[in-house]
């Protein structure tokens, strides 16, 4: 069972527990360990299309809940908009217990999407390798603003950076 971690997402939850999910994306089972922008997007994206996403938090909640203002409530419209139509969860990925959690989630889940700086799910001892061989059939979807190698390979993609980078700002 997945415990919603506040009101806006509790009221999602009932949502899709009493109402079936229809669109193109129906029947697919994503489980979502992205932050800020550009993950939440994509599964954003997907949630309104029918697809059933699981949003995995760490213990404190989405540091964009604080993005405000505006707020509705105690969460951030930011962090509203972005994860709308998806259930979320509060998991300590750094710990063994959560990473067990983790494993339990992604035996019925269908694509996983993350954009954790490369190497951080390797240290964990999840890394690409790892979810290929536990779970053959699951896409591992890996969003980074400059890969893993090359000059920039491993730094932060963040819209500021990036604005910064080509002069705009």
């Amino acid at each position: 069972h997945i415990a919603a971690t506040s009101s806006c997402t509790q009221s999602k939850v009932e949502l899709m527990t009493t109402q079936a999910a229809t669109g193109a994306m129906a029947g697919l089972r994503v489980i979502d360990l992205s932050r800020v922008l550009g993950g939440p997007y994509c599964t954003q994206i997907l949630a309104d299309h029918g697809a059933d996403i699981v949003k995995v938090e760490p213990p404190a909640g989405d540091e964009t809940r604080d993005w405000g203002p505006p707020f509705h409530d105690d969460d951030a419209a930011y962090f509203i908009g972005t994860n709308r139509n998806k259930r979320s969860i509060g998991i300590d990925l750094a710990s063994e217990g959560g990473r067990d959690v983790l494993m339990h989630m992604l035996k019925d889940a269908d694509v996983l999407i993350e954009n954790f700086k490369p190497g951080t799910l390797d240290k964990w001892g999840i890394g690409n390798d790892f979810l290929r061989a536990k779970f053959p059939r699951l896409i591992h979807c890996r969003i980074s603003g400059f890969g893993g190698d090359g000059p920039h390979g491993g730094h932060p993609g963040y819209d500021a950076i990036i604005q910064s980078m080509v002069g705009i700002m």
